[in-house]
């Protein structure tokens, strides 16, 4: 049985380190995938429990020379990491204290008495004492036949410190040939604290990145109340909360479990999946999320979801895992950082061997400098950091942005996508049909019948009806009958009527006028499923119903072009139905009538072609053409089959999501080619620097301190470059203001006042809330095509074929005050 978990590991200073301890669990029997992640000192490893288990594990990173514990309880690792980074912090100090007086009296009073000793007395204890982490780190590498930065620090240390004890000592055996025997102890010294500093710095830095999993984790309320069998409240731990408890949330708390709310009313803040500021109606059968907010009534949920299985649960897991993962360039930077280490040294002993051989009179001390030098500014830190620092930053703002990335090699293919093919019904659409527009020939009076029939029948095309109409008193119906494939008819009030096809009413001796067909005509032309309403006598009305377009998917289609991207729309539905959507949103490719085979067969198409393609969808019919595309994108709203084939996936159902995915994902590759730009660039001009290079031509040499400063700050830089992805926007410019809402209805396109604009001023609007009520009021309104509302000036726009009066009403009847500008 397979099992993926997170371990945390010790003992980590360097790139190599982490792919020693990689290849040492991934070379494991049972073992599938080890990807350790240097950046937050974690590791997940994907293994058989059959044939490993995390003793074995931890047996295995103990034999490479570091320690494996289990990951699974981010207080105390969090604590751990604070733990740590005081340490850091206190000995950083202690070096630095110490490190002053010792560079004063070696810079500038080196000839007063006793100067070697105090300084060896100062640099002692900075060296062994607040130094000690790289000679322990040293050793436990040594006793693995392995060597990674703590080597590299320990012996250039080591060397300084013992050459200068020496000349200390035994001053005469270089005055006698006619050398200088200069002490380095401040060297020696100044390189732990610079180097302690990087560390600190570092620490801090990395511990940053790793913002957004603790941000996640930080939703998880810690106790919980709940509903005993005999009516009484106790509070809980939310570990000891099972599936079918009653959980009561008050106002202002945060939900414990996903669940279903069984009674009471408030409104949700749910900004945590989706990203929307619009808090979220909920009433009973509404179905609530772990980690959301309530902010007004009590409810009471039964709880479907608890502990690990919950949707917030899940979306950390996946945000760990895709933190942890790699993206392909890493590989060839594991490369580098796994034989690093050993090159730094063969060349450390080449420069020393050079020197003695070429280096005249003083070619021994200047062996040893530009040995300790080269050992000094050769840290491979940055080569680890550059990568996975950058893609922790990226999939933590992305996922603070509704935008769950499963793998960075999802965020490395995402800029390079040259087609996005999208799915209409649930994507697109909000996959949910809603009346839009309706023909009255008869008395409207008779809506109260159509509502109840409906009512009956419970045909999806009629749960339209029944959300427009469905807050009508209800009516009896008697003999009610349900013809599969054609209708419904009843007895209501001595009268018999008809709802469904027109074959239906044709059948049952109803006919229908010629002003009736055109008007049918219009609707089929616009998209409308039609839904013909009639009592024995005649037709009643005529419904046109369609699946309404997202308010977002508009804008994010016109940005995904705007990008160059080609956009493709595939649905299963007719080509009249998939053409009035292409026109509303601006797509030119569409495919209708497709099976998913189908559409898998074009994304396949598409590759063939030579394209990048991304599949967007959210349910199990577009499954295999999301595993067949180049990168999947589901959206949130739709199957658990669509999200675990994707390998992005929108929480909730906003489309401006997938461009803002895409200009992340650019934002984030090009951060790693950054870092990995200067992070080789560093290595690459300063060994030959630190070897003397420049000797013969300037008389140059570099002093040891300031290559210990140079490691220091090229780690640093690499990751405060990658925390600088954090202040980088990524939503479009074109996009409204925050305060705007709008929302856009189907309309037929022929009609003269379609764009007839109108504007109100509306009082009473005080937050996301209202302004939503205000839109949902007026789009309700039959020739309202489009509303936008301005909270901060309280203005409201309407565009459509609607009366100032009909608009007035429906904001009051909402709860505002309204007025004609």
């Amino acid at each position: 049985m397979r099992k993926k978990e997170n371990f945390l590991v010790s003992g980590m200073s360097c790139a190599s380190c982490a792919g020693r301890v990689e290849r040492a669990l991934q070379s494991c029997e049972g073992v599938f995938k080890a990807n350790v992640n240097f950046a937050s000192g974690t590791v997940n490893i994907e293994y058989d429990k059959s044939k490993q288990s995390p003793s074995t594990l931890k047996k295995i990173v103990e034999d490479a020379g570091y320690e494996l514990r289990l990951d699974n309880d981010s207080d105390s690792r969090d604590e751990e990491v604070r733990c740590e980074f005081v340490r850091l912090r206190k000995e950083m100090w202690w070096a630095i204290g110490l490190s002053i007086p010792l560079v004063i009296v070696g810079m500038f009073f080196m000839n007063i008495p006793y100067s070697n000793l105090i300084m060896f007395l100062l640099a002692t204890p900075i060296v062994f004492i607040f130094g000690k982490r790289f000679f322990v780190g040293a050793w436990r590498q040594l006793c693995h036949h392995s060597a990674n930065m703590d080597t590299l620090v320990a012996l250039s240390v080591s060397i300084a410190w013992i050459f200068s004890v020496a000349n200390m000592l035994f001053p005469h055996f270089w005055i006698s040939r006619g050398i200088m025997p200069h002490v380095y102890f401040e060297a020696a010294a100044v390189i732990v604290a610079f180097i302690l500093v990087g560390r600190t710095l570092e620490s801090k830095a990395k511990g940053n990145t790793s913002a957004a999993i603790r941000r996640l984790m930080g939703l998880k309320p810690k106790q919980v109340l709940v509903e005993l069998p005999d009516g009484s409240q106790r509070e809980i731990a939310i570990g000891d909360i099972n599936i079918g408890d009653i959980v009561i949330v008050r106002p202002g708390e945060r939900i414990a479990v996903d669940g279903v709310v069984i009674s009471g009313y408030s409104f949700i803040d749910e900004s945590m999946l989706t990203g929307e500021p619009i808090p979220v109606e909920k009433s009973v059968d509404s179905k609530v999320y772990a980690g959301t907010i309530n902010e007004s009534g009590i409810l009471r949920i039964s709880a479907e979801s608890v502990g690990e299985d919950t949707l917030l649960s899940k979306i950390i897991n996946l945000v760990q895992d895709a933190q942890g993962s790699k993206a392909p360039v890493q590989k060839f930077v594991d490369k580098i950082a796994a034989i690093f280490v050993p090159v730094i040294m063969i060349i450390s002993v080449i420069t020393f061997v050079a020197w003695i051989i070429f280096g005249g009179k003083y070619g021994l001390t200047y062996g040893l400098l530009t040995a300790v030098t080269v050992l000094i500014i050769a840290c491979p830190c940055a080569l680890g950091l550059a990568t996975p620092t950058a893609i922790m930053v990226g999939i933590g703002k992305g996922a603070d942005n509704g935008i769950l990335i499963k793998d960075a090699e999802a965020l490395e293919l995402a800029p390079k996508i040259d087609a996005i093919v999208f799915d209409k019904t649930g994507t697109i659409t909000e996959g949910r049909p809603v009346v839009n527009d309706i023909y009255w020939v008869g008395p409207e009076e008779a809506t109260s019948c159509l509502v109840a029939l409906e009512r009956a029948s419970e045909h999806p095309l009629g749960k339209a009806i029944i959300e427009k109409y469905g807050d009508l008193p209800a009516v009896n119906v008697s003999s009610f009958e349900n013809v599969a494939g054609r209708g419904v008819k009843g007895g209501i009030l001595d009268k018999t009527y008809y709802v469904g096809s027109r074959r239906f009413l044709r059948e049952n001796g109803i006919m229908v006028s010629p002003k009736e067909s055109e008007v049918a005509l219009k609707f089929a032309e616009n998209g409308d499923t039609l839904v013909w309403f009639a009592d024995s006598e005649r037709l009643i009305a005529l419904i046109g119903i369609a699946d309404k377009v997202r308010s977002s998917s508009v804008a994010a289609i016109s940005e995904l072009k705007e990008m160059g991207i080609g956009i493709y729309m595939l649905t299963g539905d007719n080509h009249r139905a998939a053409e009035k959507i292409a026109q509303v949103t601006g797509i030119e490719n569409i495919v209708s009538d497709v099976l998913p085979q189908d559409k898998a067969e074009f994304v396949k198409n598409l590759k063939q072609q030579g394209l990048r393609v991304a599949m967007v969808g959210d349910g199990i019919n577009d499954s295999a053409a999301m595993a067949e595309a180049d990168l999947s994108v589901a959206m949130g709203t739709g199957s658990d089959i669509a999200i675990d084939v994707s390998e992005i996936t929108i929480v909730g159902s906003d489309l401006t999501k997938i461009p803002m995915a895409i200009r992340l994902s650019r934002l984030t590759v090009r951060t790693i080619r950054q870092n990995l730009f200067w992070a080789f660039v560093y290595n690459i001009i300063g060994i030959p620097i630190a070897a003397g290079i420049l000797y013969p031509i300037k008389g140059f040499l570099l002093n040891p301190m300031i290559a210990g400063a140079a490691m220091a700050f090229s780690s640093v830089s690499v990751v405060a470059n990658s925390l600088l992805l954090k202040g980088k926007t990524i939503k479009s410019e074109n996009l409204k203001n925050k305060n705007r809402f709008s929302i856009v209805k189907i309309e037929e396109n022929n009609k003269k006042d379609k764009d007839m604009v109108n504007k109100f001023r509306v009082s009473g609007m005080s937050c996301g809330h209202c302004k939503g009520n205000v839109a949902k009021a007026i789009i309700a309104l039959p020739k309202a095509t489009d509303v936008d509302v301005d909270l901060e000036n309280g203005i409201v726009t309407v565009t459509g074929d609607v009366t100032p009066e009909a608009v007035t009403k429906a904001v009051i009847e909402a709860g505002y005050s309204c007025e004609p500008m």
